[in-house]
């Protein structure tokens, strides 16, 4: 009876392990591969769709501010108009230094 019983349990413990082998095989097969591929390339459209509907958001939020500053009447307080201005003086700084050379 307790030969049965062990028997019972190796033969349990024995296709428990051959079923993991063979999926993790199939992995690494080329279909298991590709499989892992459309998943991960789904997950990273996904991500960028979740970024581009975050811009378009803050693209409106920031449009409807500016439409409400000239309903106003009121002079809109750029936040960023500095960053461009600087980044503006980059670009002519580094053209002046290129027709220099």
């Amino acid at each position: 009876m307790k030969r049965l019983l062990w028997l019972g349990v190796g033969l349990a413990v024995g296709a428990i392990v051959v079923r993991k082998v063979t999926r993790k095989a199939n992995e690494f097969t080329p279909s298991g591969i590709a499989t892992s591929l459309s998943e991960s390339a789904g997950g990273l459209v996904e991500s960028l769709r979740s970024f581009v509907e975050d811009v378009r958001e803050g693209m409106a939020e920031r449009e409807q501010e500016i439409h409400e500053a000239f309903a106003a009447g009121e002079l809109y307080d750029d936040k960023f108009a500095e960053l461009r201005e600087d980044a503006q003086e980059g670009t002519h700084g580094r053209h002046a230094q290129e027709g220099q050379r």
